[in-house]
């Protein structure tokens, strides 16, 4: 019997590309978009999307893993069955925006497929973590297990040096300024995106800049997000929009670079990649939404709350 959970989509705030480099890193769920598995029907036999089609190589994925922890945990066989009989992911996530589809998807196959007991599974996060990468794996070959962590704990979580993950909270969060998305109307894929970067951190200049500059940025980020520091937090979003717009220009959409560049020379906001960057979303900070709102005209603009 399949649960009626919905599983949200997550936005990485903080932490692209330098979680690579042992940075830490901010995620959290974004309810604008979610999923749940559920049986086709006579009324909704049309109510698919592309991950659907993968659900049956999934379901062989699972049950042909060498890795028999999987087995322990998940009832394969029962998924297996109930792909068979028309079981299917039914979701408003977009799918190549890097708020995390594919992970929304894993963590609802592990919620209604769990065999393991929840409590000793929730008592090692990291343990978790792995699992899910595990499974996600099979969506992009390989998986910080970060997406669909986010969506099975509907919880922010903090990276620490790229490895050790810690659950926090955000209640009653304020902090005093404004975080908007853009909508690039255009999906990516990570892996060029990641293969490019990889690319260019082998760059004297651009590792020397990267870790004297975009990694204590982001940390900083983060600290005054959680922190609730209004003027830190700007100061170092405004760092990274700037280094990204200085060594990661490939990675901003080229109808959105003057924007970016508009943002940094009035202040009246800045921009930054939401995850790999190449399209999807673009995070933005503001101290006046409405009159940043009016740089966008025409351009899906969305204020996040927490």
């Amino acid at each position: 019997m399949l649960n009626s959970k919905r599983f949200f989509s997550k936005l990485l705030l903080f932490g692209e590309y330098s979680i690579i480099k042992e940075g830490n890193a901010l995620a959290v769920p974004y309810p604008l978009f979610e999923g749940h598995l559920r049986f086709k029907t006579q009324q909704n036999q049309n109510q698919t999307n592309s991950i659907d089609s993968e659900l049956r190589a999934f379901s062989q994925f699972l049950k042909h893993h060498e890795n028999p922890t999987l087995k322990e945990i998940i009832d394969v066989d029962s998924f297996y069955f109930d792909v068979g009989q028309g079981l299917y992911f039914n979701s408003s996530i977009p799918q190549g925006y890097g708020v995390g589809s594919s992970g929304a998807l894993v963590a609802a196959v592990l919620d209604n497929y769990l065999m393991y007991p929840r409590h000793k599974l929730l008592a090692d996060i990291d343990h978790l973590k792995s699992i899910l990468s595990t499974m996600e794996s099979h969506f992009h070959g390989a998986s910080s297990g970060i997406d669909p962590l986010i969506s099975f704990l509907d919880s922010p979580i903090k990276i620490i040096k790229g490895r050790t993950t810690k659950v926090i909270s955000l209640d009653h969060h304020d902090c005093g300024v404004n975080l908007f998305l853009v909508n690039t109307g255009r999906p990516r894929r990570t892996e060029p995106l990641v293969n490019l970067f990889l690319e260019k951190i082998k760059s004297k200049e651009f590792s020397t800049d990267f870790d004297n500059t975009l990694i204590p940025s982001t940390n900083m980020c983060i600290d005054a997000f959680l922190g609730n520091d209004e003027t830190a937090l700007t100061d170092g979003f405004k760092n990274i929009s700037q280094f990204q717009y200085k060594h990661m220009q490939e990675m901003i959409p080229k109808l959105f670079q003057g924007l970016w560049k508009k943002g940094l020379n009035s202040d009246d906001f800045y921009l930054k990649l939401c995850g790999a960057g190449g399209g999807g979303f673009i995070l933005g900070l503001t101290k006046d939404i409405e009159n940043a709102r009016k740089h966008f005209d025409g351009i899906e603009f969305r204020s996040i709350r927490f």
